[in-house]
């Protein structure tokens, strides 16, 4: 049996990540970047698809686990008849190589420990060649070299090496697994308890940046750490999640590669970032969005890799049995090729925001952004796939429209207030134009609210941000009636789904299956009932939605209602976003989506 996705907690050192489990078990960990090929893959199959656990012999899921402070180093405790032992585990600054270091601490009595280490290169497809060099267990494999620094004798059988050890209170045994391409010398050897030194200040330091000051200020301040451990530091991408292939709906094929990043979550990111404080953090996001979109707006694709790589070609892994056998194991993302009109959007929103905000327009900016203008003057009233990457027949969905005017009323904007030159009353005749057509052909007068696109009676969360994005105020009847419906027609005890599916091939996304909660979307409603006025209920759905987070507060893409646990990819950066924006519009912090959005307009 899987573990529970809310099992996990998450180590990483800006360059990668890894998933340690509550049994001991690091079960996910790509190396050297966010997208490789993981090296221990156990999370999508079994244990011999690559595992490393360190754990008392008597086994079970530790008694307690916490993060140091505001850092993202993890401590993990059990409690056994025998005394109490402690794993710290961490990934360091990068230095010439990706290190993984585990330090065992005995707290009391003497419990014995095991561990065992299985190192499967290639997605658990490649077993390495071992050797012993000196105090070092060495393997390769093609391009993958790794080293484990192990203060015990490791005994190797049957594709892995295990031991037993006990601990003592007062003992400290330090583990280091390091990374690095076959072809180069062996690396340079960390010293653990610098590292851990070093690591703790890093994330205390960057941690205390945070201008938050609320109430919500814990849950605020890790949805930050997370955010901020799921960026590529050298580029400043922000990947979606830290895992491929966690499903939406467990035993399904709702199966998909998050590990790249999305254009759509631009804007929100970037507010998050900017309105606690992390201006640099938000300079890099925005530097990566525009290396990542240079080109011909004809061009323009949804997500990227996290360099701003265009080609993610969608592959299945059939050696691996999938998350609680949920199938197929997928790596890459087709949803890349797909014409999504919101992203022109997106990437007007958040060059607008960023420039409203105080940050420096590259001079290219905007020659870029009056050329996506172009594109979307002649494509806007097209029918597209839409924000959640239907792979059914396009639509002309109402959000991809309502982004469209966003677009173009960001370039207007763009002109009143920062003396930019274009066309702005050919603009501001297209903008009037797209908001007419929009709440004449996608408004649904009989059940007073917005649909999912024209035509249809069937509803969509993203619906919601229609009020955030300046598209109509929030004391608009026609906002207040869409709120009410996706509220009444869209949740399961209480948290919303992003759109009606079912259990045939013929729904809107053409995929079989139901799936959970989506997390993003439940935020949205909370921000959504804020804004119409409805504050109790807002703060109640709030903190129901940070109940769902787990032990050390963290949460998937989606929640299932009728199972009671977290589903799909693991931790993931757009229900941690929306955490940190809701908890904002809670305490009243308005000011910076005021000055973002457009006025209301008929």
């Amino acid at each position: 049996m899987s573990a529970p996705i809310e099992d996990y907690a998450l180590i990483g050192d800006l360059f990668s990540c890894a998933l340690v489990g509550r049994d001991g078990s690091i079960d996910w960990l790509c190396l050297p970047r966010l997208d490789s090929p993981a090296c221990f893959a156990g999370l999508l199959g079994d244990p011999e698809n690559g595992r490393w656990q360190i754990a008392p012999v008597a086994g079970g899921k530790a008694t307690r686990r916490r993060y140091r402070g505001d850092t993202l180093i993890l401590e993990t405790e059990w409690e056994t008849p025998e005394g109490t032992v402690r794993v710290v585990d961490f990934m360091p600054e990068r230095g010439d190589a990706a290190d993984v270091v585990r330090i065992v601490e005995g707290v009391s009595g003497r419990v014995p420990m095991r561990l065992d280490l299985r190192i499967r290169f290639d997605y658990g497809r490649a077993i390495p060649w071992m050797r012993r060099t000196g105090d070092h267990l060495a393997g390769i494999a093609g391009p993958d070299s790794v080293w484990l620094r192990s203060p015990i004798e490791l005994e190797g059988r049957d594709f892995a090496h295990r031991a037993t050890f006990v601990v003592c209170e007062g003992d400290s045994l330090p583990f280091v697994f390091t990374w690095h391409p076959s072809h180069l010398p062996a690396p340079r050897d960390v010293d653990p308890y610098e590292a851990l030194a070093g690591t703790e200040r890093f994330w205390t330091e960057w941690s205390a940046q945070c201008t938050y000051s609320g109430r919500y200020r814990d849950a605020v301040v890790r949805s930050l750490a997370t955010l901020k451990a799921l960026t590529y530091d050298p580029t400043g991408g922000i990947v979606a999640a830290a895992t491929t292939s966690l499903p939406e709906a467990v035993g399904g094929v709702r199966n998909w590669d998050y590990r790249f990043c999305w254009l759509r979550d631009a804007t929100m990111t970037l507010e998050a970032l900017l309105r606690s404080g992390y201006r640099d953090e938000a300079k890099a996001w925005r530097s990566w969005l525009m290396r990542a979109v240079a080109g011909s707006p004809e061009d323009l694709q949804i997500m990227y890799g996290v360099a701003g790589e265009r080609r993610l070609e969608e592959y299945e892994l059939g050696w691996l049995a999938g998350y609680e056998n949920s199938r197929p194991v997928r790596v890459g993302n087709s949803a890349a090729k797909q014409l999504q009109l919101d992203v022109y959007g997106e990437v007007a929103d958040s060059l607008y925001l960023a420039i409203n905000s105080g940050i420096q327009q590259e001079r290219h900016a905007w020659s870029l952004q009056s050329s996506m203008m172009g594109f979307v003057e002649r494509h806007w009233s097209d029918p597209d796939e839409g924000l959640w990457e239907v792979r059914g027949p396009r639509r002309h969905f109402v959000h991809s429209k309502v982004m469209t005017w966003v677009a173009v009323d960001r370039a207007v904007r763009m002109v009143e207030n920062f003396d930019r030159r274009g066309p702005v009353e050919k603009w501001r005749a297209l903008r009037d134009e797209i908001h007419r057509e929009v709440c004449a052909k996608g408004f649904d007068a009989e059940r007073n609210t917005f649909t999912q696109s024209y035509g249809s009676r069937e509803l969509d969360a993203a619906l919601l941000l229609i009020p955030r994005v300046g598209f109509l105020p929030p004391n608009d009847p026609r906002v207040i009636g869409t709120v009410e419906a996706v509220q009444r027609e869209l949740t399961t005890d209480g948290f919303v789904e992003r759109y009606a599916t079912g259990e045939k091939e013929h729904g809107v996304d053409g995929l079989p299956g139901r799936e959970g909660a989506f997390l993003a979307c439940s935020f949205w409603l909370a921000g959504a009932l804020q804004q119409i006025g409805r504050g109790k209920e807002a703060r109640d759905l709030f903190e129901r939605l940070l109940d769902l987070r787990n032990d050390v507060g963290l949460l998937a893409e989606e929640y299932d209602p009728r199972l009671k646990r977290q589903v799909g990819n693991f931790p993931q950066a757009f229900s941690h976003v929306p955490l940190v924006l809701t908890a904002y519009d809670l305490e009243g912090h308005d000011g910076m989506r005021g000055a973002r959005h457009a006025a209301a307009r008929p």
